[in-house]
Order: structure tokens, then sequence, then C-alpha cells
């Protein structure tokens, strides 16, 4: 849905005049220029290690490390289940027992690539994944198509491939007023560089029908994961993914092949995929509680996420140390196509500055912002909004409500895909927590 933009405000001139005299200001700290009440020319130098650079503690050299490479020990970013806990941990199921989502630190996240050790993942039977032999594997084509093929991952590698990148992101990503952070409230959305054949080539190696409108995807797990989707959007932009981040996907994204289907709900980008059917009506199919489209206009309709953003710093549970200036910085993405713009409010919606975005958006996909702001010590609620390509804004809690006719109370949670503001509040003392609350 739709809604008016509000007018950017105007009193940015502090913020281009840092952003333009960044070179000015590195003389001007030498010649004693000030920020705020500290003055950069006596600004004590860092002390330096006590060792000498060749003479740094040495980590050794293990036949895994050189094999596969592991991260530096100083790095901490885990997944979390949602409920907080970490992966393993005794968490709260569904109402079915069946699904339980581990949830990707955007907090700590950097550029717009979720690692695929840190990608967010939902999973039948809590931990357990299918364990494939990608060798026997096959991938069954069938139905309202003149040649049904069995494709081995041998086959699918013939084909021409792509790579793209494109976000995945859960209904459950729903920020409601308990959230500490931006894990627990944005944790199950990320980004990837996804390879493999795009769908539509494999559909015209089996000669698409006429009739057909739709199609059935099914995967491998124990539990059956099936979605009917319409058949524009398999030729459109769905991609048969064999890969993710340079490498074959990893078992809890879908070893060794899966769907990715870009822009719509994370439920229908079905992993571990075997089986695609080609039909001429819309089917009916449990692959979760709570997905239910009971009719072929409501799915067919009700998939897409819309213009979205969310702050990662500063935001839930980090704290700035002193006033002074900072980058606000944050992913923003669509479903709708590429970003256009984001805003950064620092008044709680009053007035909006155009924030910088980092690189060239992409569509269906993250795009890194950054927005330079003077902090001054006082409370202030931040939050973001983007607009995407079709003009589309980033709406508020109070805007869904009235436009969906529904009463607001500050404990409305919109239905379907979320894609409303986040504010995080800034208290005196530099701590950040829910602005929902």
């Amino acid at each position: 849905m739709d809604f008016k933009e509000e007018p950017v405000d105007s009193k940015s001139s502090s913020r281009r005049e840092l952003l333009k005299g960044g070179a000015l200001a590195v003389g001007a700290a030498a010649a004693g220029a000030t920020v705020g009440k500290t003055a950069l020319a006596e600004t004590p130098a860092p002390a330096l290690p006590s060792y000498a650079a060749n003479e740094a503690p040495q980590i050794p050299v293990s036949p895994d490390v050189v094999a596969y490479g592991v991260r530096s020990h100083y790095v901490k970013s885990v997944r979390i289940q949602e409920d907080g806990r970490p992966p393993g941990a005794t968490s709260r199921y569904d109402n079915f027992g069946l699904t339980i989502h581990i949830q990707t630190p955007l907090q700590d996240s950097i550029g717009t690539i979720q690692a695929s050790s840190l990608h967010y993942c939902a999973t039948t039977k809590g931990a357990y994944v299918p364990d494939i032999d990608p060798d026997k594997h096959t991938l069954l084509i069938n139905g309202l198509v003149d040649r049904p093929r069995i494709f081995t991952m041998a086959d699918l590698k013939r084909f021409p491939s792509v790579t793209r990148f494109h976000f995945v992101e859960c209904i459950a990503n729903n920020a409601n007023a308990t959230h500490k952070n931006v894990q627990q409230s944005h944790g199950t959305c990320s980004n990837a560089e996804w390879t493999g054949v795009l769908l539509s080539t494999l559909l015209k190696e089996c000669g698409l029908q006429d009739k057909a409108t739709w199609f059935i995807a099914e995967g491998a797990e124990e539990v059956k994961g099936a979605s009917t989707l319409p058949i524009n959007k398999a030729m459109d932009d769905v991609i048969v993914a064999y890969g993710m981040n340079g490498e074959p996907l990893r078992p809890q994204q879908g070893f060794p092949v899966r769907l990715i289907t870009p822009g719509f709900e994370g439920i229908f980008n079905t992993k571990w995929l075997r089986h695609i059917k080609v039909v001429d009506q819309y089917q009916l199919n449990m692959n979760d509680f709570g997905h239910l489209r009971r009719d072929e206009t409501s799915a067919a309709l009700g998939y897409t996420w819309g213009a979205k953003s969310v702050i990662t710093f500063p935001s839930g549970s980090q704290k700035l140390p002193e006033p002074g200036w900072y980058e606000i910085t944050g992913l923003a993405w669509s479903g709708n196509g590429a970003v256009r713009k984001v805003e950064v409010s620092t008044d709680g919606g009053q007035t909006w500055n155009e924030a910088e975005l980092k690189g060239i958006p992409l569509r269906k996909a993250h795009t890194r912002f950054g927005y330079m702001w003077h902090w001054d010590g006082d409370e202030h609620v931040i939050m973001s909004r983007t607009t995407d390509e079709t003009g589309a804004v980033q709406p508020t809690r109070e805007q869904v409500a009235k436009a969906l006719g529904l009463a607001y109370t500050p404990n409305f949670r919109p239905p379907g895909t979320n894609n409303t503001i986040m504010p995080w509040k800034i208290a005196k003392d530099g701590s950040v927590t829910n602005g929902l609350a």
C-alpha cells in the first residue's frame, strides 16, 4: 500500500557540511578545532599493543584451518532461536511442534550479505535436516508439460546459470514490543548471493503448456513442505539454486538444491527441492500452520514483501558511549524491486532526512544505508523508512491500521507480511531499547 511521503528536513546542512568537509576537518583538528566539547587535537592517541607486530600471539594452523578456514576467535556473532536461546537449546515450537526459526545477528552485519553460517533458517523437526547425497538426488518436473523430465544435479549444472543477490524473509519477522534487539525483531531475514538455473529455463525445456497457471514445489524433508505458486512467477525470476555465497548450499539451506522465489514470503522458497508439478488450478497444501491461502485470489496476492528497512546501529541492546558524531546505519529492501530512497528520522518521525545508499541497489535484495548524525546526549527516537522503485513508501503501524479500517492500539500487529517502520529509543545514558515498548 502507498503512503504520502513527507518532505525531507531542511535542517540537514550541518550534516552535509560535515560530509563535504572531511579533508578540511583533518586540518582543523590539527589546529585545535572542536566537535561538541572535545578538542580533536587534544584527544590522546590510543595505546599501542605491548608487543611488536611480529611478536603477536600466534594461532596454531591446524589441518581444519588449512582445509576450510575459521573466523577469528574475537568475533562472537551467533544465530539465536526465535525465543532468544542459542541454537540447539530447548525452544518454543509452533502448534504442530515441527518448525523452529533460527535468527541471524543483523546487529553485527557488515555490508549487505549474511554469511552462509549466519543466514537465518527455518527447519522442520527442529535441528534435523535431510541428509541428501547429491549424486543420487533428482528433481522431477511433470504435470502440464509436454516432456516430463527427471533432472540429476549434473543435468541442472549443464544449463546456463545465473548468479543473483536476493533476500529471503520469513513471515515470523513481525516485530513486537517484547523484542530486545534487531536480531529478535528482524532476524528471520537474510540476504545472500544465489547461483543456479532459472526455473523458466527448465520449464521451457519441458515444454510448458498454455493452460498451466500454477506450479507446486515439494521438498524432501520428512514433513513434506509443498507450496502452490503462480506460473507467471515461475517464468519471471524464480531460481532453482544449488549455490550460495560462492559454495554449495549448506544442509540447513536446502542442500543440494532449493527454490529462491525473490520477494516472496520465505516459506515459498522450498528447500531440498525434489518435485515440481505444473497444474491449472490452485491447490491447497498443508505446508505450515498459519500459511493456508484458501482461495487462489489471496494466494496470488498474499506473498510479496513491501518496502521495508530497519536500523541496525544504533539498535536495541546497544549503547552510544558518549555524545558526538555517529553513522546511523541499517538495511533496506523490497519484494517489489529495488530500493530507491531511504530516509532517517531522529525525532520520532516529525522530520525526515535522506540517507546515503551504499552501492547500487539491486532488485529484491538488501541495500545498506547510512546517515551521519550528531547525538547531543538527549533522548531521541530514531527510525528509517524505504521508498522502492514502484513508489511505495514504508508505512507506520498507525497508517496500516487506518488503511485496513482496523482499530490502532500500541499492541497492534499488522496482519500478513509486516513491513512497518521500527523505532528505537535512545536514552540520555546512550542505551538503546525497543521503541515499540
